[in-house]
């Protein structure tokens, strides 16, 4: 499988071959355990640590009569979408698909403004600001909500807003803040999300991303992988832009797209979990409770 399609739109060279899948080639080809470490350096690894299996797929080229795709990021904050998976937005731009990245805030903290000595109207419009240049050097575009940090909600009037202007958007691929996060902000982005899934019939394609694993993102273990060595300069560039909090966070992403590196066999990756379709009941069992839009 290839690229992305009309049918399952799929973010560019992310796996997608199951563990079944690869256990069931195993088996046909007879395999010993040293020749799996001998054929397939990838897969050695994932056998020897223990990990979910997953073949790679290698994006093609966007023919001229290939459906754009609109690629949708969300984060809880502005700096969440180039951080957590700015290397799969750079990608997904550089194939003529179009990419967009709304945070449910503006950049605003009263913790951050108090430890820069600035108001925060001022940091937020600061970091609004650095966060659409951030977004440029992605080829992407920002846009905004308008909670406010810490304080973020979810209301049947929040999931009526933010699922109107998701849909707006008309998404193909849409990605968010893994919902098990010490930060609230970013789980009211997860849930958010999640429901506008649901309102939209599952029609566009889930991936939760990670943030500062360990101090925010929890019991996160990605069955998607996307490899962003050809764009990580580009990606550091973007997220440094963000300057009022980049030193914070910067130095353990890195350490994070190494070890997912290591885990996909590459240099540098990006981790999701993707989450299917199939896993979900049919309606209207999963429609009770979460149809606020049209309420």
């Amino acid at each position: 499988m290839s690229g992305p399609t009309l049918d399952h739109p799929q973010p560019v060279d992310i796996s997608v071959r199951s563990e079944n899948d690869i256990r069931r080639l195993i088996h046909m080809m007879k395999l010993t355990r040293r020749e799996i470490l001998e054929k397939s350096p990838r897969l050695a690894g994932a056998v020897a640590m223990g990990l979910p299996l997953a073949a790679p797929v290698l994006a093609e080229e966007p023919s001229t009569a290939q459906r754009k795709l609109k690629v949708v990021a969300v984060g809880g904050h502005v700096d969440d979408p180039q951080g957590g998976c700015g290397g799969a937005m750079a990608l997904h731009a550089e194939q003529g698909h179009e990419v967009v990245a709304l945070s449910l805030t503006h950049g605003d903290s009263e913790p951050i403004a108090g430890q820069l000595g600035i108001s925060n109207k001022e940091l937020a419009a600061r970091r609004s600001a650095d966060a659409i240049k951030s977004c440029a050097l992605l080829k992407a575009r920002m846009i905004f909500m308008d909670q406010i940090d810490l304080h973020t909600e979810i209301t049947p009037a929040r999931y009526q807003e933010f699922s109107r202007t998701m849909l707006a958007e008309k998404p193909d691929i849409v990605f968010t803040h893994w919902p098990i996060d010490t930060h609230p902000d970013h789980r009211v982005a997860s849930l958010l999300t999640y429901n506008t899934w649901l309102d939209a019939g599952l029609k566009f394609e889930l991936y939760y991303y990670e943030v500062e694993t360990g101090r925010q993102t929890q019991h996160f273990f990605p069955n998607h992988y996307v490899d962003i060595t050809p764009v990580e300069a580009r990606k550091r560039e973007a997220c440094f832009t963000n300057g009022a909090t980049i030193e914070g966070w910067w130095g353990l992403h890195e350490a994070m797209q190494r070890f997912r590196g290591m885990e996909y066999g590459c240099k540098a990756a990006e981790g999701f979990v993707h989450m299917s379709s199939r896993l979900i009941c049919p309606p209207p069992f999963w429609q009770h409770g979460c149809r606020y839009a049209e309420e």
